[in-house]
């Protein structure tokens, strides 16, 4: 096959989930009720966080923020998955694919980050209340999202830049629904430059993966030995109340994503992996809002209030 380096109108081919075209149909509806639910669901978590000013606090700015990048992590794929599989059509230009390999690693990336900071909020909330505002203002909170997005746009540029460098067969295919990074270089044809940007993805993901960890480990580490230190059973259930939801998005988030890791891991098939990768892509996003919204009595209770506004507009 004829060796070049994609320019003009060359392009992948995605395969997708499934090639029976029995299935096209059943997919197309699934894909587009989950990223429906995932848009809807993460802007009423905006827009209730947005209007009602009881939630107008680090905790919630940082899950309007999450839903912000939700919503966006999803159309970074599903859009075009949607499209391909309505126009029966499985080709992704070149430039495309490289928009969106950079736009899914930033972020996944800026999700992962702020998830930590959540959990430093969470710490600080119930470890040092007395000086929570002082800590917490809102200056910070802006410098700490700002700073994530800075780090993962970098982080993400330099990996498009090592994949420019790389050669591919014409139409060359990716059994995939998406350009995720680790099929995109598995396909390569420049050995060497493959291996430094498969060394890069592993050494990012070690220090964008582990640091986080271990700081959402040591923050709720902290929280359960002052959990531990109360004496009132109610106390500790308002303090626990506080991070209640945002454990259970980690360990969604988490969960998800060390179940793609392993499945990729005990098989060779590029088909298993691409499924599993649903979990974290596609529904992660989507359960969030529900997550938040029903274990949270504040934001039950602004969603209530927004909805009735918005019934009771002529």
């Amino acid at each position: 096959m004829e060796i070049e380096n994609y320019t003009g109108a060359s392009q992948f081919l995605l395969l997708g989930l499934s090639q029976d075209p029995k299935l096209q149909p059943i997919l197309f509806g699934m894909f587009l009720f989950m990223y429906l639910v995932t848009v809807l669901g993460n802007l009423l978590v905006i827009l209730a966080v947005s209007s009602d000013s009881h939630l107008h606090t680090p905790m919630y700015f940082f899950l309007s923020t999450l839903s912000f990048i939700d919503i966006c992590f999803t159309s970074t794929m599903v859009p075009k998955m949607l499209v391909n599989i309505h126009a029966h059509n499985k080709g992704i230009l070149y430039t495309e694919c490289l928009i969106q390999i950079y736009l899914f690693l930033a972020f996944v990336g800026v999700d992962n980050l702020l998830l930590t900071i959540m959990a430093y909020d969470c710490f600080v909330a119930i470890c040092h209340p007395l000086k929570y505002v002082t800590i917490m203002n809102p200056n910070v909170c802006v410098f700490l999202v700002l700073m994530s997005w800075l780090i993962m746009f970098l982080v993400s540029l330099l990996h498009i830049l090592l994949i420019k460098k790389l050669t591919f067969s014409r139409d060359t295919e990716i059994p995939h629904f998406f350009c995720e990074l680790a099929q995109v270089l598995k396909v390569a044809r420049s050995d060497a430059i493959a291996n430094v940007n498969i060394i890069l993805l592993y050494l990012s993901t070690a220090l964008l993966g582990v640091c986080p960890i271990t700081g959402i480990l040591f923050s709720y580490s902290q929280i359960v030995s002052s959990l531990m230190k109360m004496s009132s059973t109610e106390s500790k259930f308002k303090a626990f109340s506080t991070c209640g939801s945002h454990l259970c998005v980690v360990s969604l988030f988490y969960g998800t994503g060390l179940g793609v890791y392993l499945s990729s891991a005990g098989t060779h098939s590029s088909h298993d992996s691409s499924v599993a990768s649903v979990m974290y892509t596609v529904v992660t996003p989507m359960l969030n809002p529900f997550i938040y919204s029903l274990k949270n009595k504040d934001m039950k209770g602004a969603l209530g209030r927004l909805l009735d506004r918005a019934a009771s507009c002529p």
